[in-house]
């Protein structure tokens, strides 16, 4: 009788801990990418420079800007 009390609760206790888990750990790595995102300016800018061309202070925050929308756009996208 135990066993099956045991069995129970196990089988009730797993989605939740499971569906926690993620969760948590969704927003954590939200939280990381928020803080540290992908790609800098200064990345920009060694990509630029890397195609033989100085970026002025404006390209650059275009570039990140437009990213910026591009993801905001990515992200409206997968939510519906």
């Amino acid at each position: 009788m135990a066993w099956m009390i045991v069995a129970i609760v196990f089988m009730i206790l797993t989605p939740i801990a499971g569906g926690l888990g993620f969760y948590i750990t969704r927003k954590m790595i939200e939280k990381q990418l928020r803080a540290n995102p992908p790609i800098s300016e200064a990345q920009i800018r060694a990509m630029f420079l890397s195609m033989g061309r100085k970026p002025s202070e404006q390209q650059v925050r275009s570039v990140v800007q437009s990213m910026k929308s591009a993801k905001a756009d990515d992200k409206y996208k997968k939510r519906k």
